[in-house]
């Protein structure tokens, strides 16, 4: 395992996430820095964590090796434009993006220059220590360097790594925008208990420990999902009814506009910022 100082530059829920999973996994808080223009936000890591805070970001990316750039991706040029950092000190730093959109280029010409820049793209089960973030790193960043930043965002859950960069805009689509997915389908089949007269209460706990349930049997089970699917349909059965009304409805077209959907809107942003 590697120790080098980080620098969170914006303290919102994926940094806090980050920042929780790695001192709960054993990294050094001395080796942490935050920085936010609201202080609550700090005063909550420093108090949490006990980690360097301030609302400084110059000084917090002078004070670290790897600098995680953690604001919305529409304040990222006017941050970067602000850090009063010399060409000699950004070459010697790890930069790493979670703004979700900004291509590794865009972030480069930011900075001014090719300097070592990794592209990660978490989603917000991270929150819970579930993530699953994509990765990519230009052929310039040193392997050392790919293995801290894995390092990381594995502190928060699970990492993939793309060869190429189009591949972020995939991972968007299949894990970073995918739990809203699974949230619109749970929320439709609450709705539809509802209906069917349970309380709001009682359909939320119904739904989410078969959510919890079906997923834990799939990361259990060495089988393929279909075959787990077809072990709970009956030929002739009330699920086989259920997956029919399924079929009929095209659900696997959907699914896929659907993604495709995210993609296209993930290379738009790419141009807006």
């Amino acid at each position: 395992m590697q120790n080098r100082s980080i620098a969170f530059i914006g303290a919102g829920n994926m940094s806090s996430s980050i920042i929780s999973g790695l001192i709960k996994n054993g990294y050094p808080n001395a080796l942490v820095y935050a920085s936010n223009p609201s202080k609550p936000k700090l005063d909550a890591l420093q108090t949490q964590f006990d980690i360097n805070t301030s609302q400084d970001n110059t000084q917090v990316a002078r004070a670290a090796e790897v600098i995680v750039l953690a604001v919305k991706p529409q304040l990222m040029n006017e941050m970067i434009s602000q850090l009063e950092l010399t060409d000699e000190e950004k070459s010697n730093k790890l930069f790493i993006s979670i703004a979700a959109g900004l291509p590794v280029a865009r972030i480069q010409a930011m900075l001014g220059g090719a300097y070592s820049l990794i592209r990660t793209m978490p989603n917000t089960p991270s929150l819970l220590g579930l993530g699953m973030t994509g990765m990519y790193a230009p052929d310039n960043v040193k392997k050392a360097d790919i293995e801290f930043a894995d390092q990381i965002m594995s502190a928060v859950g699970k990492t993939t790594w793309v060869a190429a960069e189009s591949g972020i805009d995939h991972i968007i689509a299949l894990a970073g925008s995918a739990p809203a997915y699974f949230f619109l389908f749970m929320e439709g089949m609450i709705k539809e208990a509802i209906n069917l007269g349970f309380s709001e209460a009682e359909a939320k706990a119904i739904v989410q420990q078969v959510a919890l349930g079906s997923a834990q049997m799939v990361k259990e089970n060495d089988v393929d999902i279909a075959t787990l699917r077809a072990q709970v349909t009956s030929k002739g059965g009330t699920t086989a009814a259920a997956i029919e009304s399924f079929n009929q409805s095209d659900l696997h077209g959907t699914i896929q506009k659907a993604m495709k959907a995210a993609i296209a809107r993930s290379e738009e942003m790419a141009k807006l910022f």
